[in-house]
C-alpha cells in the first residue's frame, strides 16, 4: 500500500510547533508519510526530538514600520516562497497542512501555485493575517471554535470546527481531580515559549502578600535563563517555597502538580489548560497582533473556563483575584465543572478523517 504524503508547515513559537509535532507522530502511526517544514525560530523546539523528517524553510513576518523594513520583509517572503516552490516541485505531497502564522504562509502559497491541496488551521478567536490572505485558495480552514471572527461570509463554507490541536500527551494525560486540592496555593507562572518578562518583573509583590495568608504557598516559575539567579534570591529572601524552570517541552509535569496557572493567553496554552482541567488566570499580551490574546482570554472567561486579567491591572487586582479564587470554593468548583464538560480527546482522529476525506475529493 502506497503511503499518502502529508506535509505539515509550522514554525515560530512552541504553540505552533508542538501541536504540529504531535500531529506528525499521529499521522505517521496511521500509515501516512509525513514531513515537517519549519523555520529557524521553531526548529530549536524540536532539536531533541529524533526521527523527524524536518526541512527548514526560512520565514519572515510582513514588517510595515518603515519603508526599508517593509521592502526587506517582502523580499524575504518572496525568497521563502521560491524555496518552498522548489521543494514542493521535487517532493510533491498529497496534501499540505498549514499550522497558521507567517511561518506556514510560503509553503501554502507555493502549494497553491502547484495546485497541491492544502488546509490551514486557526486556533485563535480572530483569524490571523497569514490565514486571512490564504482563505481564497485553501480547501478548508480548520478552526478551534466556530465563534472565530474575521472570516468574510463568502468563505464561511470553508470553515470546519475541529477543536484545539494540542500536544497528544496533554490529551492522554491522567487527569487529577483538583476539586479537593486547594488547601495549598500551588501556582505555575507560565510565560509560554517566550517566557513573559513582565511576569518575572511584576509578580514579586503579589507573592509577598500571598505568603502572609494562612494558606501555604508554592510557586513554579518559568522564566528566561538570565532571570534564574535574581528570582531564586527573591524567593529565598522571602521564605517562599519555589521551583524555577526555563522553557520545557515537559510542561505537563508542572501542570499535574499545580492548582492554578498564571499565563499569557495564547490559544495553544489555553486549549491545553482546559483539557488538563486546571483553573487559570489569563493575562493577554497587550501587543499581540489584532489583540488576539485578549479575544482568546475573553472567550474562555465568558464560558467560565478561567479568569481574565489585563496586564495593566496586575498590581491592583491580581492579589485579590488569587485570594478570592482560593476562598470562594463554590466559584472555583464551577470553573472545574465547566472544564470537565470540555474535551478535545477525539481531535486527532477527527482531523485525520477530514484529511482523508479531502484527499479523496476529485478537486
Amino acid at each position: 500500500m502506497i503511503k499518502k504524503k502529508v506535509l505539515i508547515a509550522t514554525g515560530g513559537t512552541g504553540g505552533h510547533v508542538f501541536p504540529a509535532y504531535s500531529l506528525a507522530k499521529y499521522l505517521t502511526n496511521k500509515n501516512f508519510h509525513v514531513q515537517l517544514t519549519i523555520d529557524k525560530r521553531g526548529a530549536k523546539y524540536l532539536k531533541d526530538h529524533k526521527g523527524l523528517n524536518l526541512i527548514e524553510i526560512p520565514s519572515s513576518p510582513l514588517i510595515k514600520q518603515n519603508f526599508i523594513k517593509f521592502i526587506v520583509s517582502i523580499l524575504n517572503i518572496f525568497f521563502s516562497i521560491i524555496k518552498s516552490f522548489i521543494f514542493l516541485l521535487f517532493n510533491r505531497p498529497s496534501i499540505v497542512f498549514g499550522m497558521g502564522g507567517y511561518s506556514s504562509f510560503p509553503i501554502c502559497i507555493a502549494a497553491s501555485i502547484l495546485r497541491i491541496k492544502f488546509i490551514i488551521y486557526e486556533n485563535n478567536l480572530i483569524v490571523g493575517k497569514a490565514n486571512k490572505y490564504l482563505l481564497p485558495v485553501t480547501k478548508k480552514i480548520f478552526v478551534s471554535y466556530k465563534e472565530l471572527e474575521g472570516i468574510p461570509q463568502k468563505y464561511s463554507d470553508k470553515i470546519f470546527k475541529i477543536g484545539n490541536l494540542i500536544r497528544e500527551e496533554i490529551i492522554n494525560a491522567k487527569i487529577v481531580d483538583k476539586a479537593d486540592k486547594f488547601d495549598k496555593i500551588k501556582i505555575i507562572v507560565h510565560g509560554g515559549s517566550q517566557a513573559a518578562k513582565a511576569f518575572a518583573d511584576e509578580l514579586q509583590e503579589i507573592f509577598q502578600k500571598l505568603k502572609k495568608l494562612e494558606i501555604p504557598l508554592k510557586v513554579y516559575q518559568q522564566c528566561q535563563i538570565r532571570q534564574n539567579d535574581q528570582l531564586a534570591q527573591f524567593y529565598k529572601k522571602n521564605g517562599i517555597d519555589f521551583e524555577i524552570f526555563n522553557f520545557t517541552s515537559k510542561i505537563i509535569d508542572y501542570y499535574l502538580k499545580s492548582n492554578l496557572v498564571i499565563t499569557r493567553a495564547g490559544a495553544s496554552v489555553l486549549g491545553e489548560l482546559i483539557n488538563i482541567k486546571i483553573p487559570f488566570i489569563a493575562i493577554p499580551l497587550p501587543t499581540s497582533a489584532d489583540n488576539h490574546q485578549y479575544k482568546n482570554a475573553e472567550f474562555y472567561s465568558k464560558r467560565g473556563y478561567g479568569y481574565l486579567l489585563e496586564e495593566k491591572n496586575i498590581k491592583n487586582d491580581l492579589y485579590h483575584l488569587i485570594q478570592s479564587i482560593f476562598r470562594d470554593k463554590q466559584s472555583l468548583n464551577k470553573v472545574l465543572s465547566n472544564q470537565r464538560q470540555y474535551s478535545d480527546k477525539d481531535i486527532f482522529k477527527n482531523l485525520t478523517s477530514q484529511i482523508e476525506k479531502i484527499l479523496n475529493e476529485k478537486n
